[in-house]
């Protein structure tokens, strides 16, 4: 499609100061936000005109349901610990029933919602279709893919199929790619640049393919993204926001983009990512869970959600100016783990972003959005870490003025997922205790006052099993949901094995995912621990190869939660055969924990499950053209440059003269010292050779000097040994 030149916002030409690497600079605003004062709705209605009709219904549909549900099984929980009146231990185990029996119940009436949602097609509205004609666009989006300490080949492989998806579709020339490293590991770093340059030179097309690093890391990701739209948003309308493996295809790109366009009061457009590409048993099984259950789970709080949803950090198109204008973060008071900067970002500013009167959209009826899974259960523990401090921060959040009832509500829920796992622990203990005390205690059956009849203490077996049977119902239903709606859709499901085969997936992954559901439970729990004892959980990168995890390593990170099963089941014989064989699905995840978690990082257990049919997706056996595309560039030869820094700059004269030119604005007097470039200098100064250098130098004061151009002077000036 050729595009008017006087529709499409283009960025000037950089003059020969600008580096190639950037476009003109065009500067907007952020202001950090008050969370104390009411927000500026610049003449914004409060409620958005993309708002659902009857939402509030919808709402009221889905939380009063839950609700009812909820004290429906109080009463019968009640019941069951002691119709006449209930002990100490007793009211806590019931407290704690009602918050994780409300937790389900939540998840049981939005799936209903999602079921018939999904089944009747919906998932989509602002005018956007799944198929047909693409819409033509008026303005030029950027394309922001923020990475720290990635795999560059495997970063650029993803940005090259999405580039050539957009091509594919005729309208490349109103998107612009923007790289943004916030990359300390300074070999990592030049093989990013070294890739960069690769992709400007092969492609072709009307895209701009940008790349900036950031010498330092203020904030995080969400320092990061707010850099970028403090110095180049004004010349971009919207923006995209990916992760480091995400991947989407053109014509996604396209159909939300244009809807953005249309709908000028609607901040944000969230996706629904597919899991994909996942080898190891423990990947495939995510993947599955992601594309059989997560449709019911994602038109399910779509429908109730309405246009106040939730934003899940990368794979959706923002307005810029609705970002700029409302989601600057301010720095929450108190030491870490709980102040500083707001870790888990995306939450928050969507909250805000809707808090200013701007609209916030999930359209799950759009295939075409794709992310990985951490390959093992360990990687996805620490991910989870990270993801447990940023949630458990929003409490600090949740009381900001004017902001919707449905945003504190995603905040709650938010820290709610973490929180869930200690109490679920202290219900498993409580209820030992009230065994033991039953067992052991002997009953007081008169007490102190006198009356004709004793007081026999009431426990009813039958009503316990049929409350059980009933959570369990509730807990599964999701599953069984979305069983039904895949039954309705025939080609998903003959491309995820045929309904036996899925059917067999679904026992495969339930039974797996509950024998891995306490060990994940005790994980979590110890993450809680942790940060309430102040511990901060530091920034690390996400390991995403399927490379298994020694059998060694394996026991010395999972030894505590065997003991802690043993423990459990030891307490429970003690009190009766029953109460140990009630437990045993618990005590056996324990038990196996480290043969479980060793076994589920396997990627020979994954295939062997892909070989039988078992836990496949539509995006395997018939792959998407994106996906073909991403594989087909990270098949492709790295760029041939040696992997360590100093020595691909002194090889590769075309990597120095572009490293240089991005080499940031040197030092100015008055501003800080930075001691690792100091002490680098000094290094690099008094070393005899280039191989002497990196053997003194540390990680941090190689990445100073080679964002110097002092630095890069020294090192170009050592002689090599060889």
């Amino acid at each position: 499609m050729d595009v008017p030149l006087d529709t499409v916002s283009m960025p000037a030409p950089a003059p020969p100061a600008v580096p190639a690497a950037l476009p003109m600079e065009a500067p907007l605003d952020m202001p950090v936000q008050n969370l104390h004062a009411a927000p500026d709705l610049h003449g914004r209605p409060g409620t958005p005109v993309t708002e659902a009709r009857m939402a509030g219904l919808r709402r009221l549909a889905v939380i009063g349901s839950a609700l009812l549900l909820t004290i429906y099984g109080t009463w019968q929980m009640h019941l069951v610990l002691d119709a006449s009146g209930v002990s100490l231990l007793g009211g806590i185990m019931l407290v704690l029933f009602v918050l994780l029996f409300s937790w389900i119940a939540l998840a049981f009436t939005s799936s209903i919602a999602g079921f018939c949602s999904l089944v009747s097609r919906g998932g989509l509205g602002l005018g956007i279709e799944r198929s047909g004609p693409l819409p033509d666009l008026i303005s030029r989006t950027a394309l922001l893919l923020p990475t720290y300490n990635e795999n560059p080949h495997r970063v650029m492989a993803g940005l090259r199929a999405i580039h050539e998806s957009l091509r594919a579709t005729g309208r490349d020339a109103c998107f612009d790619i923007f790289i943004l490293s916030d990359t300390t590991n300074p070999d990592i770093w030049v093989q990013e640049e070294a890739e960069w340059l690769r992709a400007r030179s092969e492609l072709q097309g009307n895209t701009g393919i940008f790349y900036r690093r950031r010498a330092k890391n203020i904030e995080r990701k969400a320092g990061n993204i707010s850099e970028w739209v403090r110095r180049f948003g004004a010349a971009y309308p919207q923006m995209v926001t990916l992760d480091a493996d995400s991947v989407m295809d053109g014509e996604t790109l396209v159909r939300i983009t244009a809807a953005m366009e249309r709908h000028p009061g609607v901040g944000l457009i969230q996706t629904l990512p597919v899991i994909t590409g996942g080898t190891t048993l423990f990947a495939r099984m995510q993947q599955f869970a992601g594309r059989v259950y997560g449709p019911v789970i994602a038109f399910g709080i779509a429908w109730w959600h309405g246009s106040e949803s939730n934003y899940w950090g990368h794979n959706a198109v923002i307005r810029t100016k609705a970002f700029a204008e409302q989601a600057g973060l301010p720095h929450l008071p108190g030491r870490k783990p709980f102040g500083g900067h707001i870790l888990s970002h995306d939450f928050v500013e969507a909250a805000l972003m809707r808090r200013g009167g701007w609209a916030i959209h999930m359209v799950p009826g759009l295939l075409g959005s794709y992310e990985e899974s951490p390959p093992s259960l360990t990687d996805i523990a620490i991910r989870d870490r990270r993801w447990c401090q940023g949630n458990l921060q929003h409490y600090k959040v949740v009381p900001t003025k004017g902001m919707n009832p449905v945003s504190r509500m995603h905040l709650l829920m938010g820290i709610g997922s973490y929180v869930t796992s200690p109490l679920w622990l202290i219900f498993l203990m409580v209820g030992i205790l009230v065994s033991l005390q039953a067992h052991f205690v002997r009953p007081e059956y008169f007490g102190d006052t006198k009356t004709l009849y004793p007081h026999w203490p009431q426990v009813d077996p039958i009503r316990a099993k049929y409350v059980f049977i009933g959570t369990m119902a509730i807990l599964l239903a999701p599953k069984f949901l979305a069983f039904l709606a895949l039954l309705a859709d025939r080609k998903t499901l003959r491309d995820c094995g045929g309904a036996v085969r899925v059917l067999l997936s679904i026992l495969a992954e339930t039974l797996i995912g509950g024998l891995i559901a306490p060990i994940a439970m005790l994980i979590q729990t110890g993450g809680v621990i942790s940060i309430l004892s102040g511990k901060d959980s530091g920034w690390n990168a996400q390991r995403r190869d399927d490379g298994g995890i020694p059998f060694s390593i394996v026991a010395r990170g999972y030894w505590r939660f065997m003991v802690i099963g043993m423990l459990m089941g030891a307490a429970a014989w003690a009190v009766s055969t029953a109460l140990f064989l009630w437990m045993t699905p618990v005590l056996l995840g324990l038990l196996l924990a480290i043969p479980l978690a060793w076994w589920t990082a396997s990627r020979n257990a994954g295939l062997t499950f892909r070989r039988a049919g078992l836990l496949l997706v539509p995006e395997e056996t018939d792959t998407p053209s994106v996906l073909r595309l991403t594989a087909r560039e990270i098949a492709r030869p790295e760029t041939n440059i040696p992997h360590d820094a100093f020595a691909a700059l002194r090889s590769h004269p075309d990597l120095l003269e572009a490293h240089t030119a991005m080499l940031p604005i040197p030092r100015r007097k008055g501003e800080d010292v930075d001691a690792s470039l100091l002490t680098g200098l000094v290094r690099l100064s008094e070393a005899t050779s280039v191989e002497a250098a990196e053997q003194t130098l540390s990680r941090q004061e190689k990445a100073a000097v080679l964002a110097s151009a002092e630095g890069v002077s020294l090192i170009l000036s050592l002689p090599s040994r060889m």
